[in-house]
This record gives C-alpha cells, sequence and structure tokens, in this order.
C-alpha cells in the first residue's frame, strides 16, 4: 500500500516530517557526495531527526521566539533539510536565498525580513557579503557551515560570525513541534525576478502541503524512487516537487554535486524521477544535435526515424493517434538508439518533470519519442509554485495540462490566467500594494501569462504580458516561441529576441563554441569573431541560419539583424536568474552598444 502522508496528517510542514520518521524511521532519506571520503554517503529519516534535534537546540540558545525569521544561503544537502527542520518546528519562518546572489540583493532582504540568523556554506560567501551584512541592524548570528581552516573570515563589527562546529551541540533531546497552526506563516521567498527589487512571497504550510499532496494525485511519485535534486532548494519548484513531495510519499533524494557534474552524478546515482528546468533538457539535446552533425547520413535517418515511431506510439498510447505498422520495430529502435539516449541519464528514469519555464514542442518531442515522458506544467511562487501540470495518461506536450486538485483557473479580459485554491500565497511581506495589484478580495492570483483554456480545461500558456515585444509598428511578439525555434540550430548557444518600440526585430546570440569552431573552419572565418573584415559575412551566414528556423512565424515577425558573441550568459556573470532564466533587462544594459548598432539609420 502507498504510504502517502495527507494534509490532514502532516498539520505543518515540520509535522510531515515527524510522521514520515514515525513511518519510515529505517528507510532511506537522503544522499550526499562526502568531499573527504570521495564517496556517497546515505542518511535515514531517523538519522536526519537525531541531526535536527542539535541543530533545534542550537537555535534555542540563540533565544529566538516564534515568528522569528532566519535565513538559509546554502546548495542543495541534508544540512539545508536539518537547519528548516529545525526551524520550522519552533516556529521559525525560514527565508532561503539564492548562493549566488548579489550581496547588496542579500542586505536588501535580510534587512526586508528582519532575519535574525544567517546560514551560510562558504568561507568565500561570506567574504562577498560581510560588508553588506554588517548594515542589517536586527542580524544577530551568522553561522558558517563550512570550517574556517587557514582562511579565517574577517569578523564583524558585532561579532557575530560562528561555524557550525561550535555552534552545533554534540548532542540533543527530543525535536520540538511548538506550532500547531497550519495557515501559519512558514517561509518568505524572495522572487528572484528579473527586474527590480525581489518581492517576499509569504506561503503557508497549508500552502505547501495542499500543493504538494495535490501533485501527488496526479504525477506518481512511489516510496521506492530516487530523485536526483540539483535544482536550488531556495526555489519553489524544487522545494515543493523535489524535496516535500518525496517527504509526503517517503522517496528518497540524492543531492548532485553541482550542474557541471551533473552528468557524471546522474551516471552515478541512476535516478529514477528527474525534476528540472528546460535549459537542462535544452544543454542534453544540444549535445544530441552536435553529435548528430558529425555523424553518418544514416545514423542521423535512424534517430529522426526513432523518434518519429517512439512518438506515434506516444501519440496513439494517448488515444490520439492509430496504430501503425512501424511500430512493430519499436524493440530494435529502442535497442539501437532510445536506450543508448536513456543510458546516458542513468536508465533507470520512468518519468521527468519540467517546469519554471516553457520547453519547447520540439524539445519535448525527441525525449518523449526516445521513451522519457516529460510532464511539463506551470506554477509560480506564489501558488507555492504548481497550479497545471500533465498527467502521464493524458500527456499533451504542447499544453501545461489540466489544473491540480482543488485549483481553479480562468480568464481575464486581456486573457492573462487568473488562479485560485488553497495554494495561493498569504500575500508579499511588507508589500500590501503589490499584494493588492496581483490578488484580488475574492481570491484570484494573476499569474501576468497570457493563456488559452480548452473545452477540456486543458491550460497553454501563450506568453507573457509584460515581456510581450511590442515594435514601433504596433505589432506583439512573445519572444519566447521565436528563441526557442532559433536555438533548434545546435550553432545557437543562447538567444534573446529584441524589438521593444524598434521597427524591427533583432538578436542577440551566444554562439556554441564547439559548433563554431567548425563551422568558422569551414567558412575560413576567425574563431575568434575578432576580425572587423568578416562582420557582414558573419552576420549574414548567422541571419541565414535565423531565418530558416523562424520561416513559419509571420512576416512582421522577421529577424532583421544579429549580434553575436562566445561569452555564455550565466548566473555567475548575472545574465541569468538562479533559475537560469534570462535577465533581459541586464542583458540589454551589457549590449547596449551592440544594440544601436543593429539599428544604426533607423
Amino acid at each position: 500500500m502507498t504510504d502517502i502522508i495527507s494534509v490532514e496528517q502532516a498539520v505543518t510542514l515540520d509535522g510531515l516530517f515527524n510522521i514520515r520518521v514515525q513511518h519510515s524511521p529505517k528507510g532511506g532519506a537522503y544522499r550526499y557526495f562526502d568531499p573527504s571520503s570521495e564517496k556517497w554517503c546515505d542518511y535515514t529519516w531517523e538519522q536526519m531527526n537525531q541531526f535536527i534535534a542539535r541543530w533545534q537546540a542550537a537555535l534555542i540558545k540563540e533565544s529566538l521566539v516564534s515568528g522569528d525569521r532566519v535565513a538559509v544561503m546554502l546548495r542543495n544537502c541534508p544540512e539545508w533539510v536539518m537547519f528548516e527542520q529545525a526551524a520550522l518546528g519552533l516556529g521559525l519562518i525560514v527565508v532561503p536565498f539564492y548562493t549566488e546572489d548579489r550581496a547588496d540583493n542579500v542586505a536588501y532582504m535580510l534587512s526586508d525580513a528582519g532575519v535574525k540568523l544567517l546560514l551560510l556554506e562558504k568561507t568565500d560567501d561570506w567574504q562577498d557579503v560581510s560588508d553588506a551584512c554588517c548594515q542589517v541592524e536586527g542580524l544577530r548570528r551568522i553561522v558558517m557551515v563550512d570550517t574556517f581552516g587557514n582562511n579565517n573570515p574577517r569578523q564583524t563589527k558585532k561579532d557575530i560570525l560562528i561555524s557550525l562546529n561550535n555552534w552545533l551541540p554534540s548532542q540533543a533531546g527530543e525535536v520540538q513541534h511548538v506550532n500547531s497552526d497550519p495557515y501559519g506563516l512558514a517561509t518568505i521567498i524572495y522572487t528572484s525576478g528579473t527586474t527590480g527589487k525581489p518581492k517576499g512571497v509569504m506561503l503557508s504550510h497549508h500552502n505547501i502541503l495542499t500543493n504538494a499532496y495535490s501533485c501527488l494525485e496526479i504525477v506518481p511519485v512511489k516510496a521506492q524512487d530516487l530523485l536526483l535534486s540539483f535544482l536550488p532548494l531556495s526555489h519553489t519548484f524544487e522545494r515543493t516537487v523535489g524535496y516535500y513531495i518525496p517527504m509526503m510519499c517517503g522517496a528518497k533524494i540524492a543531492y548532485a554535486r553541482s550542474i557541471p557534474l551533473l552528468q557524471e552524478d546522474l551516471l552515478t546515482v541512476r535516478p529514477t524521477i528527474l525534476v528540472s528546468v528546460p535549459r537542462i533538457y535544452e544543454r542534453v539535446y544540444a549535445g544530441i544535435r552536435a553529435k548528430l552533425a558529425e555523424a553518418p547520413a544514416l545514423s542521423r535517418w535512424l534517430f529522426n526515424f526513432a523518434v518519429d515511431v517512439g512518438y506515434s506510439r506516444f501519440e496513439y498510447q494517448q488515444g490520439r493517434g492509430l496504430r501503425q505498422m512501424n511500430h512493430l520495430l519499436w524493440p530494435l529502435l529502442d535497442k539501437l538508439v532510445a536506450s543508448k539516449l536513456m543510458n546516458k541519464l542513468g536508465g533507470r528514469l520512468r518519468q521527468a518533470m519540467s517546469g519554471g519555464a516553457p520547453l519547447s514542442a520540439e524539445i519535448s518531442r525527441v525525449f518523449i519519442g526516445l521513451g522519457l515522458p516529460i510532464l511539463q506544467g506551470f506554477g509560480m511562487t506564489e501558488s507555492s509554485p504548481v497550479v497545471c501540470a500533465n498527467r502521464l495518461e493524458d500527456n499533451v506536450p504542447s499544453s501545461v495540462g489540466l489544473p491540480l486538485p482543488g485549483v481553479e483557473v480562468k480568464l481575464d479580459e486581456h486573457n492573462a490566467l487568473l488562479i485560485r485554491g488553497p495554494n495561493v500565497m498569504l500575500g508579499y511581506w511588507n508589500n500590501p500594494q503589490a499584494t493588492k495589484a496581483i490578488l484580488s478580495d475574492d481570491g484570484w492570483l494573476n499569474s501576468g501569462d497570457v493563456a488559452s483554456i480548452d473545452k477540456d480545461g486543458r491550460v497553454t500558456i501563450t506568453g507573457r504580458l509584460k515581456e510581450i515585444i511590442v515594435l514601433s509598428t504596433g505589432e506583439k511578439v512573445p519572444p519566447g516561441d521565436m528563441e526557442a525555434a532559433i536555438l533548434r540550430d545546435p550553432l545557437f548557444e543562447q538567444v534573446m529576441l529584441i524589438g521593444e518600440v524598434r521597427p524591427y526585430l533583432t538578436v542577440l546570440a551566444v554562439l556554441n563554441t564547439d559548433c563554431w569552431r567548425k563551422f568558422a573552419a569551414l567558412y575560413g572565418l576567425d574563431i575568434n569573431l575578432a576580425n572587423p573584415n568578416q562582420i557582414q559575412q558573419v552576420e549574414e551566414i548567422l541571419l541565414d541560419k535565423i531565418t530558416t528556423q523562424t520561416s513559419e512565424f509571420p512576416g512582421y515577425a522577421r529577424i532583421r539583424r544579429v549580434a553575436q558573441t562566445l561569452e555564455p550568459w550565466t548566473v555567475e556573470n548575472k545574465m541569468l536568474t538562479p533559475t537560469l532564466k534570462l535577465r533581459r533587462s541586464v542583458i540589454m544594459a551589457h549590449y547596449k552598444t551592440e544594440i544601436e548598432r543593429l539599428y544604426d539609420g533607423h
């Protein structure tokens, strides 16, 4: 029998963990890589609970009271869970930060939330944020997870920095659970945003618990499943889907070492479920396309044929297509093509989830055609986060599926998707004006995303109100679809469409280094893009490739110019949000000169 803990049983998020410990004390809970032994290690639920008692004892010594805010700026690891569960059990409100966030942003959020204790991971993090933290009035304590070693960080004026080893007691008693109010504030999650100051989304225990349970009603996750966690826990998608859902059903979580080591970790951990944003699937797909470009024509034909047959089988199984004779070839195609891709993902994946941004139909088709069911969903931090999701038996990749049980959706006069349900946030912290702008008196949350709803209630996201490009001609262009189309060509690693109040569309493009090296050699071009005499030639070649990929779009959406670079847009250089979305305003400011060149004379 499936051991799923209900919302009523759990009551609160720390109550959920407590019941899981009672139900599965010896069951595997978390797997992590220990760099000192260079081995993967496991914790049971019971062992985690013992650690949590020690963390809780340390928090109690700080004289914190229920309702105080504590922040965590830590990569995904068991210690993240220990800290959060210890805090929640004491009625504290957890405020997660991204480890790559800017110091000034961290200082703003610490001050805005009135954080009294901050958990940091590395000395490097401290050197970045120490000066900013000194300006935060209410901050009493900063705990550093890594030992200082020889790189002893400078102390603050307030002498509040301590290492985790010196902060944690060697032993403790029972874990406390002082809060019994499911509707009380559990966490403040600051939306990373692409512009402006972040807003603190207030989510209750009930918000998150109901969202996790509703997800389990439509997407089966079993106690035997193993998830590989690599999206930051500071993002609500990973926190609900990759943390609380496994806890609710007793599944195990393995924490990946890093994104660069993800391929290796997939092979070692061999997860059964993958939770990701589209960027990861895009990277795998780009790698496939690059290898196919070098492969013999027969190999390319065989790959495409396998995808076609596999997707045709999928459509038949979904009840949307007819059974074809070539479906009989699937066992052979699976052995020759599909299983090779699946083995690179660990060989045990039975389903994958994609959220946080739209996944292109082509990429979805390839993975589904090769045997990996990708379930695309839609959500936002303000809805805890999942609103809609496809089901294994009802999967329309171009849509984000039906609403979760208990969640209502409708469209306003601008076709913006409105959401109402137990998962909708309490509001924005210290910002009633922003709350009123997005949340109506009768509980409808305005997503800001333009959508359509079919007769069966299935939702398709067609654009984002604030991201729609309005040309000076008055034509409106949602950039996401065109950007996804351009990225079908493996030469393009990242692209951003430009044209707001301009007479025509242009593109900023980051080229794939490996593909560009081969491409440049073929055309006799400067690999470093430094030859001024070749600028026009390079642009014409790239425009030709872009035009090929975007030929299905209307004439007014034709892209006229392109500027290219080999410098990738990353979280570290602030061009991407921590969830790998384009920071459009930052990119625009960085490439201001290049953009103006694209519109010279107009």
